[in-house]
């Protein structure tokens, strides 16, 4: 009986991750969740956990030694703009130079390791300095210069992942999760019954993290070494929709407020790579916010 193909994940008791590594498991992979700590938010006694500190070249090499993983899916990091703006340096080593020490030693210990690298869509035009809005969209296009690089320089088996905005049940700081946290303490606490958006026509792309680790797992699959796969759903939605979801969902009335009603252009991104491999979002937008709201509602109970 063959083996079960051994995958690293890290950055698995995030949001992203916790997801992940329940949906490996399941798939049949021998999964090894890495973490700063041991905490309980991955909680399935049949996922391995390793703690390291991957801004440690020593701690990461020790891991690699250990696990000799066969894949490894990248999630650890900074995910937040606002503290990438007070402590860009932070940012910089959790995003790049973790980055750059696990490619490295898993280069020196375990070459034949595919590995999946998780972007972000807010990283920017390296031939257009005018596109850097934040030092956060520094480092998650460092990180990923540094795959690409690898991966030209040594051939290295390396697949980009650029997800859009994430959205789904979970510990999430996104801005669908902050009003679905208000509107549940709406409705429990009788907090003042006002959600307030800055724009509420603004616009982004929202794609369910369930739906997400799917395509990860597609790419690590299927997809091809070197490309980059653009993980969205390929239809941008206003902010009015999130709050026009959550006021029909919500068992008390609730007041919009927006601060601006400007109208913003938002470039649409395609997956049509990852269609060509045949994944396409299955979770709709509706289902995200009501899960979400029903996952707030009940930690706060």
């Amino acid at each position: 009986m063959a083996s079960k193909a051994r995958l690293l994940i890290t950055g698995a008791t995030g949001f992203t991750g916790v997801h992940a590594c329940k949906y490996f498991k399941k798939a049949g992979y021998e999964v090894i969740a890495v973490t700063r700590s041991y905490p309980s938010s991955v909680s399935d006694d049949r996922i391995h956990m390793e703690q390291c500190n991957l801004t440690d070249k020593q701690q990461v090499k020790s891991l690699i030694q250990k696990t000799k993983p066969d894949k490894v899916i990248h999630l650890a990091g900074k995910n937040h703009v606002q503290e990438s703006w007070s402590s860009p340096i932070t940012s910089f080593e959790a995003n790049v130079l973790s980055t750059a020490f696990l490619i490295e030693t898993i280069r020196q210990e375990n070459p034949l390791c595919k590995i999946l690298i998780v972007g972000s869509a807010l990283q920017f035009d390296l031939g257009d300095i005018s596109t850097l809005q934040n030092p956060y969209s520094l480092s998650k296009t460092m990180q990923v210069l540094i795959a690409q690089s690898w991966k030209a320089l040594y051939g290295m088996d390396i697949l980009i992942a650029k997800p859009s905005n994430l959205i789904g049940p979970g510990p999430s700081n996104g801005i669908c999760s902050i009003l679905a946290k208000k509107t549940a303490e709406m409705e429990l606490h009788g907090t003042e019954r006002i959600l307030t958006v800055n724009n509420l026509f603004a616009k982004r792309d929202f794609i369910d993290v369930r739906d997400a680790v799917r395509a990860y797992a597609k790419i690590l699959d299927v997809g091809e070494s070197g490309k980059t796969y653009e993980v969205c759903s390929g239809k941008p939605r206003y902010l009015k929709e999130i709050t026009d979801s959550l006021q029909a969902l919500s068992i008390v009335n609730i007041e919009i407020q927006t601060l601006t009603n400007e109208v913003e252009k938002l470039d649409v991104a395609t997956h049509s790579l990852l269609g060509n491999l045949g994944w396409s979002p299955s979770i709709s937008f509706e289902k995200s916010i009501e899960d979400i709201l029903n996952y707030q509602r009940k930690i706060l109970l």
